[in-house]
């Protein structure tokens, strides 16, 4: 064989002309800028650690669709983990309230608006203690990311007037069900009158994404403290994610002495409100609400963390 041949067939050949490097592909939102050295600003009354409950409230089709499991997917219809679920809006958004109540926590609370149709008196419950109510969708049921835009244009109007006929005002902020998204989705948020998206989990502060209707802010939310991907997903008991959030927050308050932070807890009524989980979830909590009825922190809303950077003096949080 002819070992010119050779040589050019080899894949480890030291050959600068084999390959060149070709620009990634990116979504043009925003660019990278570390967590260090950014500008500093303060949070109401002086804290330095924005807390906030991410509460979301679900309904599912029955019989088709999909849904979060607690044993393995059945035939439609798959009646065990469909009345799981149920179970959420029956009894476990109820106790959660109440300990919410007990501990004078407010939440951002995520509906689905079918909720509207099929357990009005529960959202009247949060919206009644002046909790905030944030779009999550018709269902979660179903994804969004691959309907075209004028569908998904037309489901985020829906959503937008139907909690604004209950509320009395628009949602500002929006979470997609399973975080799906599509390429323009930020850009049809922006031109629905949304504020903000926690769909973006990418920094512990609030962040800018350019938008073609103008910027939507990145409120954070997480996805690692949050009882689906932690409790369903990695099987961890409801002590250890209680010790979670607790760690979370520890760590959080010591880095936030020198910037301010945003640390979000996103929690689903069908696994924090099983009894066995609540009593370690009002562990948890607890230490918080202490620390927060010392002034320590400011435990909020994600709405609230908008409208407050949106107040900040231009050039404190850095343009795009």
């Amino acid at each position: 064989m002819n070992p010119s041949l050779l040589a050019s067939t080899n894949p480890g050949r030291d050959d600068a002309s084999a390959w060149t490097p070709a620009s990634l592909a990116c979504h043009g939102r925003f660019g990278y800028q570390p967590i260090a050295g950014r500008g500093d600003y303060v949070w109401p009354n002086g804290a330095r650690l924005a807390v906030y409950l991410g509460f979301n409230i679900e309904h599912f089709a029955f019989g088709e669709g999909l849904g979060a499991e607690l044993g393995p997917a059945s035939p439609h219809p798959d009646v065990l983990n469909y009345a799981w679920r149920e179970y959420g809006n029956r009894v476990g958004a109820w106790r959660c309230l109440e300990l919410f109540d007990e501990l004078r926590l407010p939440a951002g609370v995520l509906i689905n608006t079918a909720l509207y149709a099929h357990c009005p008196e529960l959202l009247d419950a949060f919206l009644a203690r002046g909790d905030e109510l944030i779009g999550h969708g018709y269902s979660n049921a179903h994804r969004q990311g691959g309907l075209p835009e004028a569908e998904e244009s037309a489901l985020l109007a829906h959503c937008r007037d139907r909690i604004q006929q209950h509320a009395g005002h628009a949602p500002a902020g929006w979470l997609s069900p399973w975080i799906s998204e599509s390429r323009a989705t930020p850009d049809l948020l922006a031109e629905a009158g949304y504020r903000y998206t926690l769909n973006w989990c990418h920094d512990d502060q609030p962040m800018r994404m350019r938008t073609r209707a103008g910027d939507l802010w990145a409120i954070p939310y997480p996805q690692e403290l949050n009882d689906i991907p932690m409790i369903m997903g990695r099987k961890m008991d409801a002590r250890d994610f209680a010790d979670m959030i607790l760690d979370q927050f520890e760590e959080m308050r010591m880095q936030a002495c020198r910037q301010p932070l945003v640390m979000g807890i996103a929690l689903h009524p069908y696994i924090v409100g099983q009894p066995y989980r609540l009593r370690h979830l009002r562990r948890a909590l607890a230490p918080l609400a202490a620390a927060r009825d010392r002034g320590e922190i400011w435990f909020t809303t994600p709405g609230e963390i908008c409208r407050h950077v949106d107040g900040l003096p231009p050039g404190v949080i850095a343009s795009l």
